[in-house]
């Protein structure tokens, strides 16, 4: 493998803890600017929606710009937006820096695919993109459980700074490593819209945004939930949100393993079980020991919904996925921006910290029944019994959002 993928995971495992750490840090945020809770989360929320902004905006603008160049320039804004997070004065300035750091999001995970993809052999390319993705899974697992731990010793700022300067060596590894390759040629925005027409795109979509959004309902204020309610001290939260990576390392291997195979019985589980956890989670987080595997069987369960998500846009969008793909990223972060809003609400009108875990159960079990909605038209379309995805997409571009079945 070559060593330009290194700097592409760096970017990704960068991209990745700014996304999850400040989940950890609400608190500290939230004294530091003199704001509530509910409020703080919109940091959450603001990032989710300039990435369901960003990720169609720049994938268009990429198809017009060398992909080298549209990487760094994506890593610019990455930077850009890390920095000015970590020097905010006021909280709506960090608010617009964090927003400034999500647009680079979608469209780098999308563009950086079909680059990793094209630097090796044809029969390498899905290890080569898995290798991409590798550094969004460490930083669940790694860089978002120490750069809590960073926030909550030495402060907030600092680890804003820190993942900043991951951006800078991405940005590096870019410049030096990553060869250049030739603009995309051929392509048709007008194409590409036409696979929203597809009711079986929507459908997938809606369920990206429901029930990925239950499993944010929960995390994005797992730390005030954990010592409120729990009793936990503020350093356990950096194991927790161990915890809650290796269950999504964990879910994201599960539902690779079994997306082609079964892919809507698969969500037909996943996704029912995510509600029941969710609603169970209401109870269990008084406990301890019970909040500490709840939480990593949310991270499971909630990354076990990705692969045959992506695998269901993609076969229902084949021939013109590459736009649909990008859509379906800013999808899950919609879900994202919508829970995080709504689990503040719920806070914010005095029903305690753990009122958000209802909000996701009812967002997971609303996408187990567009699921079930789903595979019955399915079912009405083809005549047959098995409501699944039979066609094959191939190339790069569409394998790009795929990886996570890897």
């Amino acid at each position: 493998m070559p060593l330009a993928l290194l700097a592409l995971a760096i970017g990704a495992f960068g991209i990745g803890t700014t996304e999850f750490v400040i989940m950890g840090l609400l608190p500290e945020v939230a004294a530091d600017y003199g704001v509530s809770i509910p409020t703080a989360g919109l940091l959450v929320t603001g990032y989710a929606l300039g990435v369901v902004i960003g990720a169609p905006l720049m994938t268009v603008l990429g198809t017009r710009v060398e992909r080298k160049r549209m990487l760094m320039f994506l890593m610019g804004l990455f930077i850009a937006g890390n920095a000015l997070s970590a020097l905010a004065p006021a909280f709506g300035v960090m608010l617009a820096g964090r927003v400034l750091a999500s647009l680079a999001h979608g469209a780098f995970f999308g563009i950086g695919s079909v680059v990793a993809a094209d630097l090796v052999a044809p029969h390498k390319r899905a290890g080569a993109i898995a290798m991409m993705f590798t550094g969004l899974t460490v930083a669940n697992v790694v860089g978002v459980p120490l750069g809590t731990l960073v926030g909550q010793s030495l402060g907030w700022r600092v680890t804003f700074a820190i993942v900043a300067g991951l951006g800078v060596i991405g940005l590096a590894g870019i410049a030096r490593l990553v060869p250049r390759q030739p603009r995309p040629e051929g392509v048709r925005v007008r194409h590409e819209l036409a696979a929203f027409r597809n009711v079986q795109v929507l459908l997938a979509m809606a369920m990206t945004v429901l029930g990925f959004g239950g499993v944010f309902a929960a995390v994005t204020y797992i730390t005030p939930m954990m010592t409120e309610a729990a009793g936990f001290a503020d350093a356990s939260v950096t194991w927790l949100l161990v915890l809650f990576g290796l269950g999504m390392v964990g879910g994201n291997l599960i539902g690779g393993r079994f997306a082609d195979r079964a892919l809507m019985p698969l969500l037909h589980v996943t996704l029912g079980g995510l509600a029941l956890v969710l609603a169970l989670f209401t109870v269990t987080a008084h406990d301890k020991i019970a909040a500490a595997v709840s939480i990593a069987l949310i991270g499971a369960l909630g990354f076990a919904t990705v692969p045959p998500l992506q695998k269901r846009v993609l076969d229902q969008a084949a021939g013109a996925p590459t736009l649909a793909s990008a859509v379906n990223i800013g999808a899950f972060n919609l879900g994202n921006a919508l829970a995080a809003w709504l689990g503040g609400m719920v806070i914010a009108a005095g029903y305690g910290y753990t009122a958000p875990n209802w909000v996701g159960a009812a967002l997971a079990a609303s996408a187990l029944g567009l699921a079930f909605l789903s595979g019955a038209l399915e079912r009405r379309r083809t005549g047959d019994g098995d409501g699944g995805d039979s066609r094959v997409v191939t190339g790069s571009a569409a394998a790009a959002p795929a990886v996570a079945r890897r």
